[in-house]
């Protein structure tokens, strides 16, 4: 065997083992010797993706490209997706999206690729005939059939969507996956004509179905745990951050964090009016810092010496460069950063934190209403949403305690009632004055990567506040555990 044969068995070797950074550097040491393998290109890339160093895969990726790897489609598709989730270049992703549909016309994760880009652009007319012609090139695609859905504006219950929703779902050869796709876009659309209890079933079925496509992998809520990891973190954090902060950029993030569901999205719009501020959106770094660097959490967070922190704060700062970087204020939009106001208080010291408030009930309904990641079982069930919220609550009103000059409310019930006075303490927190052009988010463009992406294009309504009393017979057990006579 030859020497970058040698070199090629042990990259695959250390890809396959899932050793990340070690089969990075050996498919490097391969391709210096062999750069014309466009197979081990598409490798370093995947791997480069994993260790989120973004434009080095994008890089690696054109070299596969370049080299005449087979596929190429798929390379191209690989590159709209770090261009779109993680380098925030929407026209840049979209090209590689129409080249790869170029070469593949009938390539039906392109063209759902396509459609979601369009969606994040808020091009309703755009997803749709993404979304279409997914349908057309594969007529049994659940998830396209649930997205057209998503995109999809019902007349009345006899909308013909609505009936399509309902003959696929009684398709018995349906998995777990489809069945929860489909499930949560006919919620959705018989909320919207007022068929709540059609409605509140259909979100059942489609809570149900999200648990039973997992499996046995399926991680059931343990409330007890929850709470003991609320537990360690009071205690892990149990007086202000005392981090000197050495070296501080002048680019501190402000964080919006809160429930899923309250009004974070709406927020940063609102605020990404304001010409100081870029809005960065639901960024996933500081999930990954706590993941692959400080466990167990929160103590090794707690307890990282400064050197350590100093690193982390520049992996973070790393990822954030790339957004509207000509603007000083950038929002990081992740709701469950909760969980570490700790750590950002170690990492920014100086950091602002919007917190988002809403009706408990209608939180919590509007959780369960919502197709999260599997992984936060929570949302899968009424009664553990109630507890996550609580639980919320508790951390909050510690975090709040160590650092009450850092940490704003924001109420969304409030503010769609009247926005100005709401959005001007905002900004006042900030140290900024009043732009009238944060009262046009509704208008403007951009991207938007969340769940609320068709809502925060509309102007502001009251239609959410007090959806809960459409369902108050489902909700109960719910009150009595968010002790509503928070019913209002």
């Amino acid at each position: 065997m030859t020497q970058w044969q040698d070199l090629l068995q042990r990259a695959s070797a250390l890809r396959q083992a899932g050793r990340v950074a070690e089969a990075i550097q050996a498919y490097q040491q391969l391709l210096d010797v062999r750069p014309d393998l466009p197979e081990s290109w598409y490798n370093l890339g995947w791997l480069q993706r994993q260790a989120r160093q973004f434009e080095a895969a994008l890089a690696s990726y054109r070299q596969a490209l370049d080299r005449g790897i087979s596929e190429p489609h798929e390379v191209h598709l690989n590159r709209a997706v770090i261009l779109s989730d993680h380098l925030h270049r929407p026209d840049d992703a979209q090209a590689e999206l129409q080249a790869a549909l170029a070469l593949a016309p009938r390539y039906g994760a392109a063209l759902l690729n396509l459609g979601n880009l369009n969606e994040d652009r808020g091009d309703r007319s755009a997803a749709a005939a993404a979304y279409r012609r997914a349908l057309e090139v594969d007529p049994g695609n659940m998830l396209a059939l649930a997205r057209l859905a998503g995109v999809t504006e019902p007349v009345d219950a006899d909308d013909p969507i609505i009936s399509r929703l309902r003959l696929a779902l009684a398709d018995p050869h349906l998995d777990g996956v489809e069945r929860a796709d489909l499930g949560f876009a006919l919620g959705r659309l018989l909320d919207l004509v007022g068929d709540y209890d059609g409605a509140f079933a259909a979100f059942a079925d489609a809570n149900a179905a999200s648990r039973a496509s997992c499996g046995s992998a399926f991680r059931p809520y343990d409330a007890a745990a929850h709470s003991g990891f609320v537990d360690r973190t009071i205690a892990a954090f149990p007086a202000p951050s005392g981090s000197a902060g050495n070296g501080l950029p002048e680019r501190v993030p402000v964080f919006i964090c809160g429930m899923f569901r309250s009004g974070s999205t709406l927020v940063e719009q609102i605020l990404a009016g304001h010409p100081a501020i870029a809005a960065g959106g639901e960024l996933e770094t500081l999930p990954v810092l706590v993941r692959t660097r400080l466990q167990p959490y929160p103590e090794a967070a707690a307890t990282a010496n400064e050197h350590a922190i100093a690193e982390l704060r520049q992996l973070y700062l790393r990822e954030l460069a790339g957004i509207e970087p000509d603007k000083p204020r950038v929002t990081d939009k992740r709701p469950d950063n909760f969980l570490h106001i700790g750590l950002i208080k170690r990492l920014f010291p100086t950091a602002k934190i919007i917190h988002t408030r809403r009706n408990p009930l209608d939180n919590v309904l509007s959780l369960y209403f919502l197709q999260l990641n599997p992984e936060m079982a929570y949302s899968l069930d009424l009664e553990h949403a109630a507890h996550w919220y609580l639980e919320h609550d508790r951390l909050m009103a510690h975090w709040q305690a160590l650092y009450p000059a850092d940490i704003f409310d924001i109420d969304y019930d409030a503010l769609v009632v009247d926005p100005e006075p709401v959005i001007r303490s905002a900004l006042a927190f900030l140290g900024l004055g009043w732009s009238d052009a944060c009262l046009d988010f509704s208008r403007r463009s951009g991207i938007v990567k969340t769940a609320s992406v068709w809502q925060v294009r509309q102007p502001l309504h009251r239609k959410s506040s007090g959806r809960w009393r459409h369902y108050a017979h489902h909700l109960e057990r719910v009150r009595e555990l968010l002790g509503a006579g928070q019913s209002a």
